[in-house]
Protein backbone atom coordinates (compact mmCIF):
# COMPACT_ATOMS: atom_id res chain seq x y z
CA UNK A 1 0.00 0.00 0.00
CA UNK A 2 1.26 3.54 -0.62
CA UNK A 3 2.34 5.60 2.40
CA UNK A 4 2.31 9.34 3.02
CA UNK A 5 5.67 11.06 3.39
CA UNK A 6 6.40 14.10 5.55
CA UNK A 7 5.91 16.52 2.66
CA UNK A 8 2.41 15.19 2.08
CA UNK A 9 3.29 13.26 -1.07
CA UNK A 10 2.44 9.63 -1.51
CA UNK A 11 5.01 7.05 -2.53
CA UNK A 12 3.90 3.67 -3.83
CA UNK A 13 5.65 0.41 -3.11
CA UNK A 14 7.26 0.64 -6.55
CA UNK A 15 8.75 4.02 -5.71
CA UNK A 16 6.42 6.17 -7.83
CA UNK A 17 5.61 9.53 -6.18
CA UNK A 18 2.08 10.91 -6.45
CA UNK A 19 0.74 14.38 -5.69
CA UNK A 20 -1.48 14.92 -2.64
CA UNK A 21 -4.52 15.20 -4.93
CA UNK A 22 -3.88 11.94 -6.69
CA UNK A 23 -5.67 8.72 -5.84
CA UNK A 24 -3.05 6.67 -3.98
CA UNK A 25 -4.77 3.44 -4.98
CA UNK A 26 -4.83 4.25 -8.70
CA UNK A 27 -2.42 2.52 -11.04
CA UNK A 28 0.50 4.76 -12.03
CA UNK A 29 0.74 6.00 -15.62
CA UNK A 30 2.69 3.80 -17.98
CA UNK A 31 6.35 4.74 -18.32
CA UNK A 32 7.78 3.79 -21.71
CA UNK A 33 11.30 3.80 -20.26
CA UNK A 34 10.45 0.76 -18.13
CA UNK A 35 9.09 -1.27 -21.04
CA UNK A 36 11.15 -3.50 -23.31
CA UNK A 37 13.53 -1.43 -25.41
CA UNK A 38 12.62 -1.45 -29.11
CA UNK A 39 14.78 -0.35 -31.99
CA UNK A 40 14.79 0.01 -35.72
CA UNK A 41 11.89 -1.34 -37.70
CA UNK A 42 10.01 -2.55 -34.61
CA UNK A 43 9.99 0.90 -33.04
CA UNK A 44 9.13 2.60 -36.33
CA UNK A 45 6.19 0.26 -36.87
CA UNK A 46 4.87 1.04 -33.37
CA UNK A 47 5.16 4.78 -34.03
CA UNK A 48 3.33 4.58 -37.37
CA UNK A 49 0.56 2.49 -35.83
CA UNK A 50 0.22 4.96 -32.96
CA UNK A 51 -0.01 7.78 -35.49
CA UNK A 52 -2.88 6.10 -37.33
CA UNK A 53 -4.70 5.44 -34.07
CA UNK A 54 -4.31 9.09 -33.06
CA UNK A 55 -5.59 10.22 -36.47
CA UNK A 56 -8.64 8.00 -36.09
CA UNK A 57 -9.44 9.34 -32.65
CA UNK A 58 -8.49 13.01 -32.81
CA UNK A 59 -7.86 13.93 -36.45
CA UNK A 60 -4.83 15.73 -37.85
CA UNK A 61 -5.61 19.09 -36.22
CA UNK A 62 -5.29 17.67 -32.69
CA UNK A 63 -2.47 15.22 -33.36
CA UNK A 64 0.82 16.05 -31.63
CA UNK A 65 4.21 14.37 -31.57
CA UNK A 66 3.86 14.11 -27.77
CA UNK A 67 0.60 12.17 -28.02
CA UNK A 68 2.01 9.81 -30.65
CA UNK A 69 5.15 9.21 -28.58
CA UNK A 70 3.09 8.45 -25.50
CA UNK A 71 0.85 6.01 -27.35
CA UNK A 72 3.85 4.31 -28.95
CA UNK A 73 5.56 4.09 -25.54
CA UNK A 74 8.67 5.91 -26.64
CA UNK A 75 10.25 9.33 -26.32
CA UNK A 76 9.48 12.32 -28.50
CA UNK A 77 13.13 12.45 -29.56
CA UNK A 78 12.71 9.06 -31.26
CA UNK A 79 10.07 10.62 -33.53
CA UNK A 80 12.10 13.70 -34.40
CA UNK A 81 15.14 11.57 -35.30
CA UNK A 82 13.00 10.04 -38.08
CA UNK A 83 10.52 12.77 -39.04
CA UNK A 84 11.08 16.51 -38.98
CA UNK A 85 7.38 17.32 -38.58
CA UNK A 86 4.04 15.74 -37.79
CA UNK A 87 3.02 16.23 -41.44
CA UNK A 88 5.85 14.00 -42.64
CA UNK A 89 5.03 11.47 -39.93
CA UNK A 90 1.37 11.36 -40.94
CA UNK A 91 2.23 10.89 -44.62
CA UNK A 92 4.56 7.99 -43.82
CA UNK A 93 1.87 6.44 -41.63
CA UNK A 94 -0.60 6.62 -44.52
CA UNK A 95 1.92 5.09 -46.91
CA UNK A 96 2.51 2.23 -44.49
CA UNK A 97 -1.14 1.18 -44.81
CA UNK A 98 -1.07 0.97 -48.60
CA UNK A 99 -3.45 3.92 -48.82
CA UNK A 100 -1.25 5.50 -51.48
CA UNK A 101 -0.62 2.28 -53.42
CA UNK A 102 -2.78 1.70 -56.50
CA UNK A 103 -2.01 -0.74 -59.30
CA UNK A 104 -3.22 0.59 -62.66
CA UNK A 105 -5.44 -2.08 -64.26
CA UNK A 106 -4.50 -3.50 -67.66
CA UNK A 107 -7.58 -5.26 -69.04
CA UNK A 108 -6.86 -4.32 -72.64
CA UNK A 109 -9.71 -1.81 -72.99
CA UNK A 110 -10.11 1.78 -71.83
CA UNK A 111 -13.59 1.46 -70.33
CA UNK A 112 -12.83 -1.60 -68.23
CA UNK A 113 -9.47 -0.17 -67.14
CA UNK A 114 -11.02 3.08 -65.92
CA UNK A 115 -13.93 1.28 -64.25
CA UNK A 116 -11.62 -1.12 -62.41
CA UNK A 117 -9.36 1.71 -61.26
CA UNK A 118 -12.35 3.63 -59.93
CA UNK A 119 -13.47 0.53 -58.03
CA UNK A 120 -10.02 0.21 -56.46
CA UNK A 121 -10.10 3.82 -55.32
CA UNK A 122 -13.67 3.49 -54.03
CA UNK A 123 -12.63 0.44 -51.99
CA UNK A 124 -9.77 2.36 -50.41
CA UNK A 125 -11.92 5.27 -49.30
CA UNK A 126 -14.54 2.82 -47.98
CA UNK A 127 -11.96 1.14 -45.74
CA UNK A 128 -11.40 2.26 -42.13
CA UNK A 129 -8.76 4.60 -43.54
CA UNK A 130 -11.40 6.54 -45.45
CA UNK A 131 -12.26 8.67 -42.44
CA UNK A 132 -8.60 9.53 -41.98
CA UNK A 133 -8.31 10.43 -45.64
CA UNK A 134 -11.32 12.72 -45.48
CA UNK A 135 -9.81 14.52 -42.51
CA UNK A 136 -6.50 14.95 -44.32
CA UNK A 137 -8.17 16.39 -47.40
CA UNK A 138 -10.15 18.82 -45.26
CA UNK A 139 -7.01 19.92 -43.40
CA UNK A 140 -5.39 20.93 -46.70
CA UNK A 141 -7.39 24.16 -46.66
CA UNK A 142 -5.84 25.22 -43.33
CA UNK A 143 -2.19 24.21 -43.65
CA UNK A 144 -0.34 25.04 -46.88
CA UNK A 145 2.77 22.99 -46.07
CA UNK A 146 0.63 20.00 -45.20
CA UNK A 147 -1.43 20.53 -48.36
CA UNK A 148 1.73 20.23 -50.45
CA UNK A 149 2.60 16.90 -48.85
CA UNK A 150 -0.94 15.58 -49.31
CA UNK A 151 -0.94 16.55 -52.98
CA UNK A 152 2.39 14.79 -53.52
CA UNK A 153 1.60 11.67 -51.50
CA UNK A 154 -2.16 11.07 -51.51
CA UNK A 155 -4.03 13.41 -53.82
CA UNK A 156 -2.00 12.32 -56.86
CA UNK A 157 -2.57 8.59 -56.35
CA UNK A 158 -5.67 8.35 -58.56
CA UNK A 159 -4.51 10.78 -61.27
CA UNK A 160 -1.08 9.10 -61.61
CA UNK A 161 -2.63 5.65 -62.00
CA UNK A 162 -5.24 7.06 -64.37
CA UNK A 163 -2.52 8.58 -66.55
CA UNK A 164 -0.95 5.13 -66.94
CA UNK A 165 -4.34 3.79 -68.04
CA UNK A 166 -4.71 6.63 -70.54
CA UNK A 167 -1.19 6.17 -71.92
CA UNK A 168 -2.02 2.55 -72.68
CA UNK A 169 -5.25 3.67 -74.35
CA UNK A 170 -3.23 6.06 -76.54
CA UNK A 171 -0.94 3.19 -77.56
CA UNK A 172 -3.98 1.12 -78.52
CA UNK A 173 -5.39 4.01 -80.52
CA UNK A 174 -8.50 4.40 -78.35
CA UNK A 175 -7.90 8.07 -77.52
CA UNK A 176 -5.80 10.91 -78.91
CA UNK A 177 -2.48 11.89 -77.25
CA UNK A 178 -3.72 15.42 -76.46
CA UNK A 179 -6.00 13.97 -73.78
CA UNK A 180 -3.04 13.13 -71.53
CA UNK A 181 -2.17 16.75 -70.78
CA UNK A 182 -5.70 18.15 -70.79
CA UNK A 183 -7.91 18.92 -67.84
CA UNK A 184 -10.23 16.21 -69.09
CA UNK A 185 -7.71 13.52 -68.10
CA UNK A 186 -8.42 13.61 -64.35
CA UNK A 187 -12.17 14.27 -64.42
CA UNK A 188 -13.03 10.69 -63.41
CA UNK A 189 -10.94 10.71 -60.22
CA UNK A 190 -11.95 14.31 -59.49
CA UNK A 191 -15.63 13.33 -59.54
CA UNK A 192 -14.97 10.26 -57.40
CA UNK A 193 -13.18 12.42 -54.82
CA UNK A 194 -16.03 14.92 -54.79
CA UNK A 195 -18.57 12.12 -54.33
CA UNK A 196 -16.57 10.82 -51.37
CA UNK A 197 -16.16 14.20 -49.71
CA UNK A 198 -19.76 15.29 -50.16
CA UNK A 199 -21.63 12.03 -49.61
CA UNK A 200 -19.23 9.69 -47.85
CA UNK A 201 -18.92 5.98 -48.51
CA UNK A 202 -19.59 3.53 -49.95
CA UNK A 203 -19.36 4.90 -53.47
CA UNK A 204 -21.71 2.54 -55.31
CA UNK A 205 -21.00 0.76 -58.56
CA UNK A 206 -23.89 2.67 -60.11
CA UNK A 207 -22.17 5.97 -59.33
CA UNK A 208 -18.91 4.69 -60.81
CA UNK A 209 -20.69 3.52 -63.96
CA UNK A 210 -22.44 6.88 -64.33
CA UNK A 211 -19.16 8.76 -63.99
CA UNK A 212 -17.36 6.54 -66.49
CA UNK A 213 -20.10 6.08 -69.12
CA UNK A 214 -22.08 9.31 -68.91
CA UNK A 215 -19.32 11.82 -68.26
CA UNK A 216 -15.76 10.61 -68.55
CA UNK A 217 -15.68 8.51 -71.72
CA UNK A 218 -17.77 10.96 -73.77
CA UNK A 219 -15.45 13.72 -72.60
CA UNK A 220 -12.13 12.10 -73.53
CA UNK A 221 -13.41 10.43 -76.70
CA UNK A 222 -14.76 13.73 -78.04
CA UNK A 223 -12.44 15.54 -80.50
CA UNK A 224 -10.17 18.21 -79.11
CA UNK A 225 -11.88 21.61 -79.06
CA UNK A 226 -10.89 24.20 -81.65
CA UNK A 227 -9.15 27.22 -80.22
CA UNK A 228 -8.77 30.68 -81.68
CA UNK A 229 -5.47 31.11 -83.46
CA UNK A 230 -4.55 27.40 -83.57
CA UNK A 231 -4.96 27.26 -87.36
CA UNK A 232 -7.70 24.64 -87.30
Amino acid sequence: MPHRERNGLYKTSSGVTLSPNADPTAAPAADHRKGPRRRGAELEKAILMATLEELSETGYAELTMERVASRARTGKAALYRRWSSRAELVMDACRSTGLTAVEPPDTGALRSDVTELMRQLAAKVASPLGGILRGLLAEMTRDSDFAKLVRESVHTVGPVALRTVLERAVERGEIQPWVLDSRRATVATDLLRNQFLLFGTPVSDDVITDIVDDIYLPLILHPAPKRAGDGT
